[in-house]
């Protein structure tokens, strides 16, 4: 069976065709961090424009690509996202469905980032624990099988790759701020400044990353009042990443140590993040596996390999779906 999957959850424009005999034939990427760096951040109404613009050529080269007329069923990110940017994707793939005559497969944007690494050579068993890292999210997901998922933890306030872009502004680093942050890092040292690891002690497997942020901020001040600012700009990056990191793969190590799980799946936009990889590795005595680069940002190769495991739950193309806001533990097993 083979699954055109499409993405336009934020600001980035995915499409991908997966074949479940043969794997991966096709994807390309198309990133908008050109338009949105004037701005400092996403602006929602151009990201929607930028999809509507993108799509369909992509989806031409990208069908070409993989040699495909038309595909057997079409997967679209549903949500959660900007409700614009979504209903782009959403309309197109349902438009596609009625003209293909082909089911369409309404897909969770993290639970396509949470499958990402099964597009690799050496996918993960289930079960595992799930760390999923990002702009948006911050979750440990216990996942026993496909839709078969437990919040474990999650964040009470920013999420990790949100502290990572506004301690990257508070340092005067350009936008998207957390590449440029671990760049900076590389030249620094991440003992020079001993920035707190929030909620690392407590019993529970939440995060907390607000007062990282504000301790950061306050040490900038400070540095910034003695003129000391810019020959430290890299040591607070480090410093301010290792704690971050040290959070990150404390609470996870902790958890699949409660449950009694030997393998952890890092995905999401910080899970590209090397210091990261290399730390819950180091830490943790079981397996772990990650996306490719390439598929730990917001990609359409997610979206058509959840696409594919859920084929159970094709339907004939209908209404336009589109949530802002959608629990991923809400997920059920697919309908077969």
């Amino acid at each position: 069976m083979i699954v055109l999957g499409l993405e336009s959850s934020c600001d980035e424009t995915g499409v991908a065709v997966y074949d479940t005999d043969r794997g991966l034939l096709a994807d390309a990427l198309h990133s908008q961090v050109d338009l949105h760096a004037v701005y400092g951040g996403v602006v929602p109404e151009i990201a929607s424009r930028d999809h509507l613009k993108r799509l369909l050529p992509m989806l031409r080269s990208v069908l070409d690509d993989a040699g495909v007329d038309k595909p057997d069923a079409v997967a679209y990110t549903a949500g959660p996202g900007l409700v614009g940017a979504l209903m782009v994707g959403s309309g197109m793939a349902n438009g596609l469905g009625l003209a293909w005559g082909c089911p369409v497969i309404p897909v969770h944007h993290m639970e396509g980032h949470l499958v990402a690494p099964m597009l690799e050579a050496d996918p993960p068993e289930f079960p595992f624990l799930a760390l999923l890292v990002s702009g948006g999210h911050t979750m440990l997901i216990a996942v026993e099988g496909l839709g078969r998922y437990e919040l474990m933890g999650s964040t009470l306030d920013d999420a990790v790759g949100e502290a990572f872009d506004k301690t990257a502004k508070a340092l005067g680093l350009g936008y998207p701020g957390g590449p440029a942050l671990a760049e900076l890092a590389e030249q620094g040292n991440d003992d020079a400044f001993a920035f707190p690891r929030p909620m690392l002690s407590k019993p529970t497997f939440d995060f907390s990353f607000s007062g990282l942020k504000t301790a950061v901020v306050i040490e900038i001040r400070r540095l910034k009042k003695a003129g000391e600012f810019d020959e430290r700009r890299a040591d607070i990056a480090a410093s301010f990443q290792r704690a971050a990191v040290d959070s990150l793969v404390g609470k996870a190590v902790k958890a699949a140590s409660a449950r009694g799980l030997e393998r952890i799946v890092v995905a999401g936009g910080v899970g590209a993040n090397r210091l990261l990889r290399e730390e819950i590795r180091r830490r943790f005595g079981g397996d772990v596996y990650y996306p490719r680069l390439a598929f730990c940002t917001d990609n359409g190769a997610m979206i058509a390999m959840a696409g594919a495991l859920r084929l159970a739950d094709a339907a004939p193309a209908a209404t336009i779906e589109a949530r802002a806001r959608w629990s991923l533990d809400g997920l059920r097993p697919p309908a077969g």
